[in-house]
């Protein structure tokens, strides 16, 4: 789901970034805030320490707009391990600048963010320079004890981004960006993250294959001419197994049927049944979907994310019940068979928004803990086998 990248004007409006590298600022401001609190010290860790022995860490998407990460640790009653935040890549000095106030925030109030980068010019405006940029921030970031997953160009199957349905294209600049973070920022992962392939290859968007161009060739796996959902919306788009550390997809609960928007109570079993390719709603469908999970979970070996889920209420319409909606979909994300019968599956993130969203042309509330009805059912249905971040904030290590 696009969250816009104009979020990052929201932290510099009130930053002047001065002069001295990333890591300088980071490493100043964090100790004028020692000086203050006294906190401990970060710890500093490298990408094999970030995924859970057991359980799957706990993520938030937030309005950062609406909310700080302190204020939804609050009510939420636990620091989250993983704060998502997106900025457009290549980045501005504006966008240097929200990446460490990003860092600044998880620091104190949570463990490690998940950094989504939007090529919104073209996987083409992607060069070494701006690649050189991106890993000398992470390195800093990481330094400062925040470690960093990049997600980088989700949901690259489908036809809205300017980066969507350009297979060979998009494997180039992935892998460009992964030999990069993993040679020189060593406390950041990489993240390949597709879009769920219900409803693929999603026909009618902008960025959509042609008939007749190599990108189309490719994406036709089952070689009948036609792009389907016969043919895999996942592996044509898959960088390889060195450049992948974590794999993810954003699963959500729209509703039983297009069109979108009205109040429904999602079917039993349905979370997993799209993580499995096994789900046969939205008309049957669904069906040919290929299994996600067994594919890139179990049989490479990779941990699994959910990096955006959450359940449309649309307080516009009549319907089911907010509370029933949202109660049926973290019943299912949370359900208590997930750290036995699904191990690889590390992280999950909720996607915490309250906003328009251009699908239904209106109001949809994902949030949980908006009103005190639905933050207190929420939070007594957290299972214990998630991962928080620490209870007490740190500083960045002292040079």
């Amino acid at each position: 789901m696009k969250e816009s990248s104009l979020v990052a004007v929201v932290f510099v409006a009130t930053l002047a970034l001065g002069g001295g590298t990333l890591a300088a600022q980071i490493s100043s401001e964090s100790a004028e805030e020692t000086q203050v609190a006294a906190p401990p010290e970060c710890t500093v860790l490298d990408r094999s320490q970030l995924e859970p022995e057991t359980g799957a860490l706990y993520g938030v998407n937030l309005d950062w707009e609406d909310r700080s990460l302190a204020d939804y640790a609050e009510r939420l009653g636990h620091k989250p391990a993983v704060s998502v935040s997106f900025t457009g890549f290549p980045y501005d000095e504006q966008g240097a600048g929200y990446l460490r106030m990003g860092a600044d925030q998880v620091r104190a109030d949570g463990r490690m963010m998940l950094l989504t980068l939007e090529p919104e010019g073209g996987l083409e405006e992607i060069d070494d320079a701006a690649v050189q940029a991106l890993v000398n921030d992470l390195a800093a970031i990481n330094d400062s004890g925040v470690p960093v997953i990049v997600r980088f160009a989700h949901e690259m199957n489908g036809s809205w981004y300017a980066w969507g349905q350009q297979p060979t294209a998009y494997v180039e600049a992935y892998r460009q960006v992964a030999d990069a973070v993993h040679e020189q920022a060593p406390g950041s992962a990489m993240m390949w993250a597709p879009n769920y392939g219900g409803g693929y290859p999603f026909a009618g968007g902008r960025y959509e294959a042609e008939p007749g161009t190599a990108d189309f060739a490719a994406l036709d796996t089952d070689g009948n001419g036609e792009l389907t959902m016969a043919d895999d919306a996942y592996a044509p788009y898959y960088p390889g197994d060195d450049a992948v550390d974590w794999v993810g997809m954003s699963l959500y609960h729209w509703g039983s049927a297009h069109p979108w928007g009205e109040n429904e109570l999602p079917e039993d079993g349905k979370f997993l049944q799209q993580l499995t390719g096994t789900y046969a709603g939205a008309g049957g469908d669904d069906r040919a979907v290929a299994d996600f999970y067994a594919e890139y979970g179990q049989r490479r070996g990779k941990p699994v994310a959910v990096p955006e889920t959450a359940a449309l209420y649309n307080p516009a319409e009549g319907g089911a019940d907010e509370l029933a909606i949202k109660q049926a979909w973290w019943g299912q994300v949370f359900d208590e068979s997930i750290p036995e019968d699904f191990p690889q599956l590390k992280m999950l993130s909720w996607f915490e928004w309250d906003k328009h969203e251009v699908e239904i042309d209106g109001p949809v509330d994902w949030t949980t803990t908006n009103t005190s009805a639905v933050r207190d059912a929420f939070t007594a249905d957290l299972p214990g086998w998630l991962r928080w971040g620490p209870e007490e904030g740190c500083t960045a290590p002292s040079s």
